[in-house]
């Protein structure tokens, strides 16, 4: 993807600064909400596999939040495998030229909670596809966030009815910590799969695992399917409470620390 590089970097922080602190290297961050109990389930509404739900919005993410002070110097990048051969970088600007939607919807991480009714705004995934169309044949996609943070997702998925990029969250801009000035959301994923502070995706050739996939979260990641792990994808029966295969990656002994942009 040769425009996403600009974007993609880890960069350097200062230990002085309080909204950095940590960096990529520092693990997880976590909102003030985080530790607290789960929120009633007001309406008992069903809910995926292994998740409870809340009614407040925790903080959940990995590295530093970006100091946005600009939203109209962010900039997107479009391109991999295209039906142009190019690759297009985009202004939120000219993104948000696309019609606008509105979407209510539940949000859930794969740490076992689920945040109830989000009401994002923004423009569809499907037509950012449609502008800036893969090659045909295509069904998988890369897509990144801030700091070099990629995920795995299908074509099909972005094309969803409910696949957003959102910039308006329950009726206000999003915070930063939520992924002002833009996130990716894809409610039938896990969240990691939607990237904060989104960067772009590119088309693929062939699937390519991002940053949880290769630490054992699963290439798809259907809340409703609980598709977690990574031995699931050979192993679809054995639920996510069940010990993996020996000697393969992924599972409830093997698992990274938290999840990327969950919140």
């Amino acid at each position: 993807m040769e425009d996403a590089g600009r974007y993609l970097k880890i960069v350097r922080t200062r230990p002085d600064d309080e909204s950095l602190t940590g960096g990529m290297r520092g693990g997880m961050q976590e909102g003030p909400g985080h530790d607290h109990p789960p929120g009633e389930n007001p309406d008992d509404r069903p809910l995926p596999p292994g998740q409870s739900g809340r009614t407040d919005r925790p903080v959940r993410h990995y590295g530093p939040v970006p100091r946005v002070r600009d939203r109209d110097t962010w900039q997107m990048s479009f391109g991999g495998a295209t039906k142009s051969d190019e690759s297009f970088v985009v202004s939120l600007a000219e993104l948000e030229k696309l019609p606008r939607a509105e979407l209510t919807a539940d949000m859930h991480c794969a740490g076992k909670f689920t945040t109830l009714d989000n009401v994002w705004e923004g423009v569809y995934a499907r037509d950012v596809v449609e502008a800036y169309p893969p090659l045909p044949g295509i069904t998988n996609v890369i897509v990144y966030g801030q700091y070099g943070y990629s995920a795995n997702v299908r074509l099909d998925d972005l094309l969803a009815d409910n696949a957003l990029l959102a910039t308006h969250q329950d009726g206000a801009p999003l915070s930063p910590e939520h992924g002002f000035p833009v996130r990716l959301v894809i409610p039938h994923l896990y969240s990691w799969k939607g990237p904060k502070w989104f960067r772009g995706w590119e088309y693929l050739l062939q699937p390519r695992r991002g940053f949880w996939e290769e630490r054992g979260y699963h290439l798809r990641g259907q809340v409703w399917a609980e598709e977690r792990w990574s031995y699931q994808e050979t192993h679809p029966n054995r639920l996510p409470s069940q010990a993996p295969p020996p000697g393969r990656r992924g599972g409830p002994d093997d698992r990274p620390s938290g999840q990327e942009y969950a919140g």
